[in-house]
């Protein structure tokens, strides 16, 4: 709902969607053809002997002729960076929805830090009272105390961090809608984190292909280099020159003249080298662009995946910690029910365990990066590529019973 709302709101694409509307009434002047000249000119003769009148008016018509087809590439050209310009619309679109998940996570992950702080600053408070009644006592020395208070306010510090951050994630989430952060009193936004999925899942040599034939800034690069090459073949035929034909009319002392005109550039002193120059350099640049972007893209894929495989794996080992922490808290309470160990043992377990569960929260945070990384680098949400991932895998199921 709330990507909706973005795609509804979000002021990049309504720019996108006017440079588009730009380009397509380029399509509509690449094909328009060129109107003829008409010109009258009225004559008067001065001469005593200027017959019946004295009148001698002419007209003649300019009637340009297009040749070798430069309609046709003009037309060509225009229709090629119209469909960049479309395909920009989906590369806004994309960036919108990715700005919305970057910061909704960051969103999220700033309240739940808030809230593991928040009993984390409860912990230290308890062990700073306990400690206190025994410094009362004489059981604990001043400076056991004082260490145990500067955890506290550092703590402290972390949780009014978490606070701020949590408050510049919301104008960011905002931000990314197009509204003000107003507009979000009193929605719900998400303050979990959406589950992850294995990365055998993210990642075929099916999907990376996908990719690469799917993305539209690699297809708005294509489009571009069509262009560049429909320029070149128009200034090609612009070696050519096009024909002027000039019929025109005269009416002379009652005699009536008709005149029929040709006109034509003649290239004698150049023949448009130096455009086809340099529409043959945009042409090479456009080529360039384009592999410069699929080297990016493939990049970015296996950086993405790598990413997301070294991040799992370290999920992995400090979801196996924080179990080992959580089964050693739940013994110390039972030796402190039993009466064999310290409260204040069970204070510092419990201590130690919320440390585990904010280093726990950060890991998820990374995954969670590293997954929209491997969004961003497909352009596909997460969940779309399942079904692709099922298909290809009936697919595999059926070649392997068709030819064991």
């Amino acid at each position: 709902m709330l990507t909706l709302a973005a795609m509804y709101y979000h002021p990049s694409l309504e720019v996108a969607r006017a440079q588009w509307a730009v380009a397509e009434g380029g399509d509509k002047t690449a094909a328009e053809r060129p109107n003829p000249v008409l010109t009258a000119q009225p004559g008067y003769s001065l001469s005593p002997s200027s017959g019946p009148s004295p009148w001698t008016p002419t007209v003649s018509l300019d009637i340009p002729i297009e040749t070798m087809g430069k309609r046709r590439y003009r037309m060509d050209q225009a229709r090629y960076l119209s469909d960049s310009a479309r395909l920009g619309i989906i590369t806004a679109a994309w960036q919108v929805r990715s700005n919305l998940r970057r910061s909704l996570i960051d969103f999220a992950g700033a309240r739940q830090r808030e809230s593991l702080l928040k009993q984390e600053l409860a912990l230290h408070d308890r062990i700073v009272q306990s400690l206190e009644q025994r410094l009362e006592a004489g059981a604990v020395a001043s400076s056991e105390v004082g260490l145990v208070r500067i955890a506290r306010e550092r703590t402290q510090l972390d949780w009014l961090d978490a606070r701020r951050l949590s408050s510049e994630a919301l104008a960011r989430v905002a931000d990314s809608i197009g509204v003000t952060v107003a507009a979000l009193q009193g929605l719900n936004l998400p303050d979990q984190i959406s589950p992850s999925l294995s990365v055998e899942e993210l990642m075929s040599a099916n999907l990376r292909r996908q990719a690469l034939l799917g993305r539209a800034d690699l297809l708005s690069a294509l489009s571009d280099y069509a262009a560049s090459q429909a320029a070149l073949q128009l200034e090609i035929a612009r070696q050519y020159p096009d024909i002027h034909l000039g019929p025109s009319y005269n009416y002379d002392q009652n005699n009536q003249k008709i005149f029929l005109g040709i006109t034509m550039d003649l290239p004698v002193l150049n023949q448009n080298q130096g455009p086809i120059a340099e529409a043959e350099a945009r042409r090479t640049q456009a080529a360039a662009r384009f592999n410069e972007l699929q080297t990016k893209v493939i990049n970015e894929i296996d950086g993405a995946v790598m990413s997301y495989r070294a991040t799992e794996q370290q999920l992995s080992s400090l979801d196996t910690l924080l179990v080992a922490q959580r089964k050693q808290t739940e013994s110390v309470a039972a030796q402190v029910n039993a009466g064999a160990a310290d409260p204040l043992d069970l204070l510092n377990a419990q201590l130690e365990l919320s440390v585990g569960e904010l280093a726990r929260l950060d890991g998820h945070l990374r995954l969670e990066q590293a997954l929209g990384a491997i969004e961003d680098a497909l352009q596909r949400p997460a969940a779309a590529l399942k079904p692709s991932l099922v298909e290809q895998s009936h697919s595999a199921q059926a070649m392997k019973e068709n030819h064991p």
